[in-house]
């Protein structure tokens, strides 16, 4: 196969986060997070997002993420609310659910909630008969690769304030999301809306590993033992600290996020040259192109992607991944092979 576009973590880790891996490896420390390179990375972050105040918690990946923070927010009658393509929805094997928590989804062609569909959800759920909804549940990036504007995540919270609702955001793609040209929000401004989100490091070019946020004071109380019940109170979580901070060190993190998009916007550019639409208006480093069945059978010999939606008979929107190491002989070979199978 001459390239995989199926996701962002097909390569291993950004070389100056194994260097910085192997540089620190003998050196003893505390476990459990409490080593002095997650405390500094903990410290980055905060610096980063302007919060001083913040709880920083390291975790091994996204889904485990999502299960710590909504099984740390919801009693066991309560519920949260979220797209119906949300990754908590349909790619996490029922995660939520097993814990006894059901989620309201809503429908979305973009891959986003709005205010009015969480106002609906809330007022549906009208008794002690029902789930009562407590947390709103959005990525960002989306699962369909579109960014939520300033304007939007501003109404969304404040109608969450207005209806006693928590919002917490899945940042797995959250470096994507930043760096889109379309984007009008930085990550101080984010912390400012939400009361929890965690930032993605496996997505974006860490080994592994996600930042869990709880900026609401009212939220950080205890969540140390959530942690260690739930198997996520890693004895080495050095590991995860030392990568968090080279990424947060000096702006690599974005530096990363930027460079995916680009690389995802040279393919739509030259998807568009050749007369191609979109699922979704490309705005990060997932697009989602049109393509006849036939010109997609021919592709899937030389490089990897995922078939994402049936459109009609005859095509199909294919999800083209790009990531912090995606090089340009990767995409303009895409690009040339499609050419040359048209011809």
């Amino acid at each position: 196969m001459k390239y995989m576009f199926y996701n962002d973590y097909s390569e291993g880790a950004h070389p100056r986060i194994l260097e910085a891996l192997m540089k620190t490896n003998l050196v003893q420390e505390n476990g459990y997070g409490e080593d002095e390179y997650s405390m500094e990375a903990a410290k980055l972050i905060r610096s980063a997002i302007a919060k001083p105040g913040a709880a920083v918690h390291l975790v091994s990946g996204g889904t485990q993420a999502n299960l710590l923070v909504l099984g740390a927010l919801l009693k066991p009658y309560q519920s949260v609310i979220a797209t119906t393509s949300a990754h908590i929805a349909v790619h996490e094997a029922g995660a939520i659910e097993a814990t006894g928590h059901k989620i309201n989804t809503v429908e979305s062609k973009d891959g986003k909630i709005t205010p009015q569909q969480i106002r609906e959800v809330v007022a549906a759920h009208a008794d002690e008969h029902m789930v009562q909804p407590r947390v709103v549940f959005i990525s960002q990036s989306t699962e369909v690769g579109t960014i939520y504007s300033k304007k939007e995540l501003t109404d969304i919270s404040a109608v969450c304030k207005e209806l006693n609702l928590l919002l917490y955001v899945d940042g797995a793609r959250l470096a994507s999301a930043l760096t889109s040209v379309r984007s009008d929000i930085d990550i101080v401004e984010l912390a400012g809306l939400v009361d929890v989100f965690y930032i993605g490091g496996t997505k974006n070019g860490a080994l592994l590993g996600e930042a869990i946020i709880i900026v609401n004071p009212d939220l950080q109380s205890d969540f140390r033992y959530h942690l260690k019940q739930h198997g996520a109170l890693l004895s080495k979580g050095r590991t995860i600290g030392v990568q968090f901070g080279e990424l947060f060190r000096d702006g690599l993190y974005l530096e990363l996020g930027r460079h995916a998009n680009i690389m995802a916007q040279k393919l739509a550019d030259g998807l568009r040259a050749s007369g191609f639409a979109f699922l979704t208006d490309p705005a990060t480093n997932q697009i989602f192109p049109i393509l006849p069945n036939g010109l997609i059978e021919r592709l899937k010999a030389d490089y990897g992607f995922h078939l994402w939606q049936k459109i009609d008979d005859s095509q199909t929107a294919i999800r083209l991944v790009t990531s912090w190491a995606t090089g340009e002989e990767a995409v303009a070979g895409l690009l040339e092979e499609m050419r040359r199978i048209q011809k």
